[in-house]
């Protein structure tokens, strides 16, 4: 007599033909669209986190971590004048009055200890060209492009041989 198959003989192996493989895996390999679009998906995924690592410079901690650390000095010094508050010139019967505070930038310490002694020259230059001004010469940006360049060059000739880079407003009222 021949024997009788056992269960285990009988049944056939997984991933034979005709029988498909159960669970994820098994869905992915099945569907081949599925498949496709899942492993595009992983690609897009990594090239995205390798293009943000690449653009935020990543990978060069080791190279800052050994650059010295050099303390920044300071690249301009700032004198804080007074506040001024001008009468300007006007043709009508009412006042005007411009309230400027104003700050200058120099190059180095030096050039602020041979302001000092010369701030009256430098404040005397201000207040008798700003009298001078109407209201309509302070309007707009270009006006006071204006007097910007003419309160530094009028400063520069009061502290030669000193020289003042910058006439910074910090703050400007017409009134």
């Amino acid at each position: 007599m021949a024997k009788k198959p056992k269960k285990d003989d009988a049944a056939p192996a997984a991933g034979a033909e005709g029988e498909k493989p159960k669970g994820l895996v098994g869905k992915l390999l099945g569907n081949k669209k599925l498949l496709i679009i899942v492993v595009a998906a992983v690609v897009l995924i990594a090239g995205g986190g390798g293009a943000a690592v690449f653009l935020m410079g990543g990978g060069d901690d080791e190279a800052l971590a050994e650059a010295p650390k050099v303390p920044a000095e300071p690249t301009a010094f700032y004198y804080d004048l007074p506040v001024m508050i001008v009468n300007l010139t006007s043709a009508e019967n009412r006042e005007t009055y411009v309230k400027v505070a104003v700050a200058l930038e120099v190059a180095d310490q030096e050039m602020l200890k041979v302001i000092e002694p010369n701030m009256p020259r430098v404040l005397d230059a201000f207040q008798t060209y700003m009298r001078e001004l109407r209201a309509s010469d302070l309007q707009g940006s270009a006006g006071l492009y204006r007097l910007k360049e003419e309160l530094q060059r009028r400063v520069n000739v009061a502290v030669y041989p000193a020289r003042v880079d910058d006439v910074l407003f910090k703050n400007i009222i017409i009134q």
